[in-house]
């Protein structure tokens, strides 16, 4: 019986991990043994900047909104404080689709934040 040398599981799992680190720089890319380590380090940062990439945004969002809230000359959180007192839930999101698309409706959104905060203020 012929001796088994190199099995197809063994190749497989190469072909994949060197499949994974496709276009890294040098030897990252073509040696399993740095591939291996490579696609590690890829995976960590894949999971940790997941996580990231929802802070960053919201970020973006609230620099947005807080641009167009001095436009209308209220500043961020009094907006904000604002819409909660007049209770108009809506996402940060959403609000800075609207400073950027529509600006008369965030003026109109920003009209009523100034209401609320003059009534109970």
């Amino acid at each position: 019986m012929p001796r088994a040398i190199d099995g197809t599981r063994r190749s497989q799992r190469r072909k994949k991990i060197l499949g994974q680190t496709k276009g890294f720089w040098g030897r990252r890319s073509t040696n399993f043994r740095t591939a291996k380590d490579a696609a590690a380090k890829a995976g960590q940062y894949a999971f940790r900047d997941r996580k990231r990439k929802k802070r960053d945004f919201r970020r973006l969002w609230i620099t947005r909104i807080s641009a167009a809230c001095r436009g209308v000359g209220i500043n961020y959180s009094q907006f904000i404080a604002g819409l909660n007192k007049a209770h108009i839930t809506i996402n940060r999101k959403a609000i800075s689709n609207m400073a950027i698309e529509d600006a008369a409706a965030f003026s109109q959104l920003a009209a009523q934040a100034k209401a609320a905060l003059g009534a109970q203020g």
